[in-house]
């Protein structure tokens, strides 16, 4: 079977997210609650904007409401639990071949917005990567050395790159 082009690009952002959760998941509550400047609010704050960000972005490609609302006040955990059920999705989408040009539409009082399928998957990775810069940025306001979550690191980490020494 060959694989999307998206297929790297959706898995780094959805281990990456994995990796950044489970870094900081012990961190204490305020922690977890202090806004950092220049950054979207606070790492939980963010988290759960990125991940209801998610769920909203894959109302184009299935039926249903999102998982999860903008407002929803959830933990880390449940947090990444969500993020496991979005990537089943993203990954079974992607495993379909979508046409990258087709219109998805969305809605709103008054406005109609178009763009193309491929687009909208660019933004979710967009997305992601700009909130886990954030996040990461919050966790050295903190003190707190951040993981490495660049796609060197998923390759390496999920055997997708391989060094060569001659």
């Amino acid at each position: 079977m060959t694989a999307s082009l998206l297929d790297d690009a959706m898995a780094h952002h959805l281990w990456a997210t994995e990796v950044l959760i489970d870094a900081c998941v012990e961190l204490p509550p305020e922690a977890l609650s202090t806004p950092a400047p220049g950054t979207y609010g606070s790492i939980l704050d963010t988290f759960r904007h990125m991940v209801a960000s998610d769920c909203f972005y894959l109302t184009f490609f299935r039926e249903g409401p999102p998982r999860v609302d903008d407002g929803a006040e959830l933990g880390l955990e449940e947090l990444r639990s969500v993020m496991a059920a979005n990537g089943r999705d993203w990954m079974e989408l992607l495993g379909r071949v979508p046409d990258g040009e087709a219109d998805t539409v969305e809605q709103g009082d008054g406005w109609t917005f178009h763009a193309p399928t491929g687009f909208r998957l660019a933004q979710v990775v967009h997305h992601g990567t700009d909130h886990r810069s954030q996040i990461c940025t919050a966790l050295t306001s903190l003190g707190v050395e951040p993981p490495v979550i660049d796609l060197w690191a998923y390759g390496e980490a999920t055997g997708r790159t391989r060094p060569e020494y001659t």
